[in-house]
């Protein structure tokens, strides 16, 4: 159990660690990547818009105290670079100048080498046919601007190198959190034994009372039900012998059941498995109960498919068809209709269907202890415990249980 609850840990853990990682490296590389796409673009407007204004003049030049459109792109903040001479001075640009037919008129190239003036102009044509005169093609982001009228420009930026910053900062970042997440594995796995410790200490002094209990309870049990066997040989029976043993019946069996419950939590290695026969096993199991079943004058329905075979414990198995269906006989009404039916799909599945006199919780009827009716589970001797125990079993099985209701019917389906 200490290991299945070390296990938990760390998967818990580690998935939180992931969550945060991805979180925080996803947003930090978003940041980077909205970063350089803004200084790129603020770039590209300086650069369009100095383009409109005449030839060169500075970014951080004198207007005669006015402040032109590309003065203001170049103004910094608390989260941007400030664009100065040395930012123009060192990007890679080019400009097509355009007529109003969109026919190459001249090509500048002195910022760049690695574009040639045909390939210059193949570019702003194709950008020409994009109505909303900016965009980015490959790794050049274009802007178009009107210098005068009746012609405009085409102003093409490299951002090649923020492009491969970006890349690079979010290699790196997946570097550091694969590492990150390694580091926290070793340091969680190493930590975990401590970290969980006192509640494997607390659940196996539960388990530990609970099963001490149960055999201590079992002696006087036997003596109190051998005092009223012995009581009724001298005097008769009478209507208080009766009812002593029907209570120590009903507490011999919630002691059988409360240590069936603990060992199964205490067993921390599979069942031993076998191949059986679930639809024979299922057949003999509902045998049993018929007659129960008659004395309630229930309809009993079974559609069994043959030859469905599972790899599982026979013990075991059969206990849990006794549970649903004792739960079944015991909680159906006088009259009621009781199904029972198997079929093989991808695994077993075992569906028992039976009438109820009120709706039950389906969310918390495999909880110990819970009885929907506890008046009318006195008188018919439940403990609220035996749903607990299937549960338990179809869960060392590897499968799954569940239980629904439709109607004034409760279903329970089990897939092993």
């Amino acid at each position: 159990m200490s290991k299945t609850l070390q296990k938990k840990f760390v998967v818990t853990a580690m998935i939180a660690v992931t969550v945060l990682l991805a979180v925080v490296l996803g947003a930090v590389n978003l940041f980077n990547a909205l970063t350089q796409a803004r200084q790129s673009d603020r770039l590209l407007t300086a650069l369009a818009m100095q383009e409109g204004f005449g030839p060169a003049p500075r970014f951080d030049g004198d207007f005669d105290g006015q402040e032109p459109p590309f003065r203001r792109e170049a103004r910094g903040g608390f989260f941007r670079e400030p664009l100065t001479e040395d930012s123009r001075m060192s990007a890679l640009y080019f400009v097509v100048r355009l007529d109003s037919e969109d026919q190459v008129q001249s090509v500048d190239l002195r910022r760049i080498s690695s574009v040639d003036e045909e390939g210059a102009a193949a570019l702003a044509l194709q950008a020409a046919a994009d109505s909303r005169g900016y965009g980015r093609i490959g790794d050049l982001k274009y802007q178009f601007v009107e210098p005068a009228e009746g012609c405009r420009a085409c102003v093409f930026l490299d951002v090649s190198q923020q492009l491969r910053s970006v890349r690079r900062t979010a290699a790196l970042s997946a570097l550091a959190g694969v590492l990150a997440w390694g580091a926290m594995l070793v340091l969680v796995w190493a930590l975990s034994r401590r970290a969980i410790r006192p509640i494997a200490e607390n659940m196996q002094r539960q388990r530990q009372f609970v099963t001490d209990a149960g055999h201590e309870l079992k002696t006087p049990l036997a003596i109190i039900q051998a005092n009223v066997e012995a009581m009724e040989l001298m005097g008769g029976e009478s209507k208080y012998s009766r009812n002593i043993r029907s209570q120590v019946r009903r507490l011999s069996g919630l002691t059988q059941n409360l240590l069936t419950l603990a060992r199964m939590d205490e067993s921390s290695a599979p069942p031993q498995l076998e191949t059986v026969d679930l639809s024979a096993l299922a057949v003999s199991s509902l045998d049993m109960f018929r007659e129960s079943a008659a004395l309630k004058e229930l309809t009993v329905e079974a559609e069994i498919q043959e030859g469905v075979t599972v790899q599982a414990n026979r013990q075991q198995l059969g206990q849990l068809l006794s549970i649903l269906l004792d739960n079944a006989v015991k909680y159906c009404p006088q009259g009621g209709r009781l199904a029972l039916s198997l079929y093989r799909e991808d695994r077993a599945v075992l569906r028992l269907r039976n009438t109820v006199e009120q709706t039950v919780d389906t969310a918390r009827i495999f909880d110990r202890f819970y009885r929907a009716d506890s008046a009318r589970t006195q008188q018919g001797g439940g403990y609220g415990i035996g749903l607990s125990a299937a549960e338990a079993i179809v869960r060392l099985h590897k499968g799954e249980i569940g239980a629904s209701m439709d109607g004034g019917e409760i279903e329970f389906t089990v897939r092993i």
